[in-house]
């Protein structure tokens, strides 16, 4: 890894953990030349996932827009940034566990996404549910509040 410092072309690792419930790496690092210290996270990154839409169209996967849409559910609710991550990585982890042959339905996405968000909180829950669901009256979306009161 290059030094962000001097940009020496080598650094070494001085101590690796394990964090976010085993989800990640962080290391440790220092340049040899000017002893600059400084941490780097190491995450998994779903490779080669399609995901098909409903209307029959694939794109491949990406962590970024599925972190928009959960983002826009938790706006200005009390979330902390690790507890963020922490619920992204749970989710990737369960998105990767229901691919079939590389590939997954927006649908089995919005389904996880959904179920992590019912317990992490329940109004970041309706929100994300009224969009993904599209409640056509209110009393579909009435029934939904129900569910998780």
């Amino acid at each position: 890894m290059i030094c962000l410092s001097c940009a020496h072309k080598d650094t070494k690792v001085t101590d690796s953990r394990v964090v976010n419930e085993g989800m990640a790496i962080r290391r440790r690092r220092e340049c040899p030349k000017c002893e600059f210290r400084f941490s780097t996270y190491e995450e998994v990154e779903i490779l080669n996932l399609m995901v098909v839409k409903r209307d029959g169209g694939r794109e491949p996967y990406s962590r970024e827009k599925m972190e928009r849409g959960i983002k826009k559910a938790l706006e200005k609710r009390p979330i902390t940034q690790e507890a963020f991550r922490m619920l992204s990585a749970h989710i990737e982890r369960d998105v990767q566990s229901k691919a079939r042959a590389d590939e997954i339905t927006s649908k089995d996405i919005g389904e996880v996404i959904m179920h992590h968000l019912k317990s992490t909180d329940k109004v970041a829950y309706i929100r994300f549910a009224s969009v993904y669901k599209s409640f056509e009256d209110i009393d579909s979306f009435k029934q939904e509040i129900k569910k998780i009161t």
